[in-house]
């Protein structure tokens, strides 16, 4: 079992940045792909940025690709979603998330991650 908390959000003028964590329980968390997710108002659920366990090779959405950055510390158990130039349509919930460990399923796919945090509002005005 893996429970993730996440901080960092807030309220961020257009253009400006913001920098998320999540922490996570467990001694093994070098062996969890790692996903950022978010929900916007009245929006399905979407894939943001994910990293994988043992390369650390990272992935984004094109929405997102150039402007924000995820980064893992395996000591710290903590993943990190630096957001940089930040537009309003980036306003949502984000979400950590975590799949099973086991690297089964590619990091790309939605449905590999299988822990989730409790979401933290991320506004950006404009």
């Amino acid at each position: 079992q893996v429970q993730l908390v996440e901080s960092g959000g807030g309220l961020v003028q257009a253009g400006g940045s913001l920098s998320l964590s999540c922490a996570a329980s467990g001694r093994t968390f070098s062996r969890y792909a790692m996903a950022w997710f978010r929900r916007a108002p009245r929006k399905e659920r979407e894939f943001v940025a994910a990293i994988s366990s043992v390369l650390e090779d990272t992935y984004y959405a094109d929405s997102v690709k150039g402007r924000f950055a995820i980064s893992r510390d395996n000591a710290k158990n903590t993943v990190y979603l630096q957001m940089n130039s930040l537009k309003p349509e980036d306003t949502a919930v984000y979400y950590c998330a975590a799949d099973r460990g086991d690297g089964s399923v590619s990091p790309v796919m939605s449905y590999a991650y299988v822990y989730w945090g409790q979401g933290t509002q991320v506004t950006v005005t404009s």
